[in-house]
This record gives C-alpha cells, structure tokens and sequence, in this order.
C-alpha cells in the first residue's frame, strides 16, 4: 500500500514538472508565484459564470475583506504591463483555487481547483484566429510531449494512452449544425469521441439557436477568439475538458461584452479602467487543469486519485484509493 502511493506521487509529480517544462519551452514563459487571494475592489477576480460566490477571507490586521482567487485570468495580464513584458513573452503560475459552488462534486470536478494559469503577450495586430489556432496547436504539442515522456518512463498500463497527430477544430456554431438534436456537452462528447482531440472556437456567444454552447465571463476573452482543449478519456468513456482559453478582449470587446450581459457597471473598476485607457498588453492566455491533466494521462477513473480534496462518503466507498 505504501509502495503503491510513493509511487503514485512520484508519477504524478513527474508529470506536473514535466508539462511545466514542456508548456514554457513552447510559449516561452517564466513561471511566477501566484496570488491566493484578491482585493476585490480591484476588478481582477474571475467572476467565471456570474453566479458562483467567492471564498471571503478578512484580514483583520489589514481590516479588509479579501477573496479567494477563481482564476488568474485578469490578474496575469496586469502582471504582463506591469513588468514590461515583450510580445512573445509570458508567465505561468501554479494557480489553485476554492470553488465550493459547483452544482455537483465529480470524477472530474472537485472544490479544489488547480490548474496552470498561463499568459503571453501578443500584438495588438495578432488578434486573430490564426493566432488562437497556433496557440492552441503548440499547448497541444506539449502535452504530445509530456505523454510520450511519461510512456516511456512509466511503462506500467497497457495500452498506452494515444494522441491524435493534429487536433481538431470546430467552432461552436459548426456543432451545433453537426449535432443539432444534442445538448451542449453531448456535442462535446461526440465530436471529442470521433477526433480524439478537438479544440471547440466561440464560447460564450449565443449562437443561431439562440443559446450560448457554455458560459463565459465577459471581460477576459474574446468570445469569438476563444475555446476549450477538450480529449477523450477512454476511461470515463466522455470528453475531458483540459483547457479554457482565448484571445483576450480588446476595448471593444469588453465593452461589447458587458453591455450583452448586463454588467457595464464592471467597466468602472480598477483592472477595466486601465484596459479601456490601453494600458493593458494585448494577451492571449488561460488555465489548463493539472489534476485533470494528471488522471487522464495516468488513465485514472476519478480526480481524487491524484489531487487532496474532499468528497461524500459515497465516493470514498466507490473509490478506495482516492487521496
């Protein structure tokens, strides 16, 4: 018992570095200490998909409240500006965060959220799909990396987990006319299931029937220079989402954006100030789930194999090994 959890740590901590390395060769990014908490007032804190509540911390030495990080979306691109960061250049944090509300605890979703959160300055001229897909197809080519590292080190599950040679785009709008009788997350389900690696383009827009594919905050992405990475897991038998990324949103798009959800208000804050004066870099970032990333490449059935969290009774009985 002992053996088998030193060697799973082992295995998972040599794919988290690996990755680590493979993600800042690619994009050519320095790795940074993240935030935990964040001043509210400030602007900079994911409101993800506007219903979710932050964890309150208060400081009484600083008498202050704070708030647990969601993401570190808002927060990177200010790091980007302030630091004077060159195009082509970036950062990546190891970011975890607290989400108590999510609508259920899964073999995939867990309170504890980890994940690479990871930003690189573009120019202002490159805010185009050309650029999200080169993007896209170089995190992709990390990851190919990682997996073949870990294959030839950690021979012990046959078979190995496969990759696709490319991945797949799509846009959301093309999904939808392609499963039209499907709901959101089982187009996502098919099409990952048939490509094996798909990166799904326009989340957050309503698309021809009206509804968005899935929620996005309105003041990082672009919601039509963004997506998710998403594998298929043949464990679970469904699509994984490993990654939600973008184009971030220029002056325009921001104010577009709000103004469709209802949230213009937003603009007075701190962090949106300085986008709409244009002292922000242009970017394009986002966060890639490290426990998520860990079990499908170890082919594990449930997130708690690999990351401490907690979870029911229920689970715990269903899984004996979970962390």
């Amino acid at each position: 018992m002992k053996a088998t959890f030193i060697s799973r740590q082992q295995e998972i901590r040599y794919i988290k570095e690996t990755f680590t390395e493979a993600l800042s060769d690619v994009l050519n990014l320095t790795e940074v200490q993240a935030p935990l908490l964040t001043d509210p007032s400030q602007g900079t804190q994911d409101t993800l998909s506007g219903y979710e509540k932050a964890v309150q911390v208060s400081v009484s030495s600083l008498q202050q409240q704070y708030e647990v990080v969601h993401s570190l979306a808002k927060w990177k691109r200010a790091v980007l500006g302030r630091y004077g960061f060159a195009e082509g250049e970036g950062i990546v944090a190891q970011m975890k965060a607290l989400r108590p509300d999510e609508e259920a605890l899964s073999e995939i979703h867990s309170v504890l959220v980890d994940q690479w959160d990871w930003e690189q300055v573009i120019d202002r001229q490159a805010r185009t799909e050309k650029q999200l897909h080169d993007t896209v197809r170089k995190i992709y080519a990390a990851l190919q990396q990682t997996v073949r590292s870990y294959t030839d080190t950690f021979i012990t599950r046959e078979p190995p987990l496969a990759l696709p040679t490319d991945i797949h785009f799509v846009t959301t709008e093309a999904l939808l006319a392609l499963y039209p009788a499907l709901s959101p997350k089982e187009r996502e389900h098919a099409i990952a299931k048939k490509y094996g690696a798909v990166f799904i383009q326009g989340v957050g827009a309503a698309l021809s029937d009206g509804k968005a594919h899935d929620v996005r905050a309105p003041d990082y992405d672009d919601w039509q220079l963004n997506g998710d990475i998403l594998v298929w897991n043949p464990v679970l038998g469904k699509s994984l989402e490993l990654s939600s990324m973008g184009i971030r949103v220029d002056r325009a798009a921001l104010l577009k954006q709000l103004q469709i959800t209802g949230r213009a208000d937003s603009a007075e804050q701190p962090w949106h100030q300085l986008l709409l004066a244009e002292k922000l870099p242009q970017t394009v970032g986002g966060g890639i789930g490290q426990s998520r990333l860990v079990m499908w490449v170890m082919q594990l059935p449930h997130i708690g194999y690999v990351q401490q969290s907690v979870w029911a009774p229920t689970t715990h009985a269903a899984h004996a090994e979970l962390l």
